[in-house]
């Protein structure tokens, strides 16, 4: 008996961490809908990220600037993609990402209620924080039947590495393997309330290269003064990539370190998708919203009573959550087997 093809869009979002998490609820609909193809509706710089996840059969780039309304343009995607699929997944609570699937007519348009988007999501759900604490629990809940329990283990982001870009970028960049390599992520692009100090991964990043470990540190362009502030403190053994490779190529380099150290950020998403050991550090977010996705990763987060804030910059003025993680401390978890 031959099952027909169900040709999904889902409306992904803006931030890298999250198109990662998003990767979850992929996973979810492949396993729903076998017979499927999932398409997703997202900014351009996610196309490459997008290619490494297996379940994904094509990016649509939406092509608007991150908080741009631009209402002609996803009018005239929309009907450019006029009943092409058969069920939508809005991930975003704005009305103005649930104009594409409504202007395409896509039959079933699921989503949060949010932004009174009443007529543009016809498959509307109540989002009960209390039950769905954590992002990808939300995300995940979207590709189930209303109502539905989430399944008892929800399936984590995995993405693939390409095996001959990986030996490329070791070339292009002079990178060798002769020493275990600890892969730093020392930026956030939400603000600097989530970022351990610059002067605290130099310091542990001394101590490492003295242990007989090499450090590369990954990052944006925008992050290149905070990798060369670490190379100067420990000259020998560190690497400063921020700005250097591009944000997919990053995946291929994550895979090969022993160990990465990360702030809450995108970067530490995708070296969990990689499988690699991490230290996450937390300070004015939390592990119960936006834990790794791993089972190889070791959380630092204080608990203090003035976080989680979610703010961008520490409204007290002392960064506390994160000032008070010790550089000896996350020297152990890093160093234990």
């Amino acid at each position: 008996m031959n099952v027909p093809m169900e040709r999904i869009l889902v409306v992904g979002p803006a931030w890298v961490g999250d198109m990662v998490m998003a990767q979850s609820l992929f996973i979810t609909l492949k396993q729903r809908f076998p017979n499927s193809e999932i398409d997703v509706l997202a900014p351009s710089w996610s196309r490459p990220l997008l290619a490494r996840m297996p379940e994904v059969h094509a990016a649509v780039m939406l092509p608007v600037e991150h908080g741009q309304f631009g209402f002609g343009v996803r009018q005239r995607l929309g009907r450019a993609l006029n009943r092409r699929y058969q069920r939508a997944v809005v991930l975003p609570r704005s009305w103005k990402s649930a104009l594409v699937p409504a202007f395409a007519h896509i039959p079933v348009r699921t989503g949060y209620r949010g932004e009174w988007r009443y007529g543009l999501i016809n498959d509307m759900r109540k989002l009960d924080k209390k039950r769905l604490t954590q992002t990808v629990q939300r995300y995940v809940a979207l590709g189930l039947e209303k109502g539905a329990s989430l399944p008892p283990a929800i399936p984590p982001p995995h993405l693939r590495v390409d095996k001959g870009n990986q030996a490329m970028l070791l070339d292009i960049n002079r990178l060798h393997l002769r020493k275990p390599v600890v892969a730093f992520l020392p930026g956030a692009e939400y603000g600097p309330a989530k970022r351990w100090p610059v002067e605290r991964y130099a310091e542990l990043a001394e101590k490492l290269v003295a242990a007989g470990k090499q450090v590369w540190v990954f990052g944006s362009a925008k992050e290149h003064e905070l990798g060369d502030a670490i190379v100067k403190h420990a000259v020998e053994g560190v690497t400063n990539l921020c700005g250097s490779t591009k944000l997919v190529d990053a995946v291929d380099l994550l895979a090969l370190a022993e160990t990465a150290v990360s702030n809450d950020s995108g970067l530490m998403h995708m070296a969990a998708a990689v499988g690699v050991k991490l230290v996450a550090l937390y300070g004015s977010s939390s592990p119960d919203y936006t834990p790794p996705l791993t089972d190889r990763a070791e959380v630092v987060y204080l608990r203090l009573e003035c976080s989680p804030c979610f703010k961008r910059e520490c409204p007290l003025g002392h960064l506390n959550c994160l000032k008070q993680i010790g550089v000896d401390d996350v020297y152990r978890r890093v160093s234990a087997g």
